[in-house]
């Protein structure tokens, strides 16, 4: 399934684009694992519930935000060592 802010008319970070991964995927926000490269779109997906995972490739200083990314990578190839796969 491809998931569209199309169908909630606003975009990231407004928090109902993360609400329509739960709503679509009928699943507890903390029971879905996001990851993303932007970390503003890290920390909103947090505050929003997910479990985060910012891909931080360029070695970014991390934005003040209310909420804060559980975990940091380098790469979207190290998801699988975080994980225990």
């Amino acid at each position: 399934n491809i998931l569209s802010v199309e169908s909630v008319g606003v975009f990231k970070p407004h928090p109902t684009t993360y609400q329509l991964a739960v709503e679509q995927l009928k699943v507890a926000a903390n029971r879905i694992s996001f990851q993303s490269s932007n970390g503003w779109d890290a920390h909103a997906a947090a505050a929003s519930g997910l479990i985060v995972v910012w891909v931080n490739r360029f070695d970014q200083t991390s934005e003040i935000l209310p909420e804060n990314p559980h975990a940091e990578i380098k790469r979207l190839s190290d998801l699988p060592r975080l994980l225990g796969l």
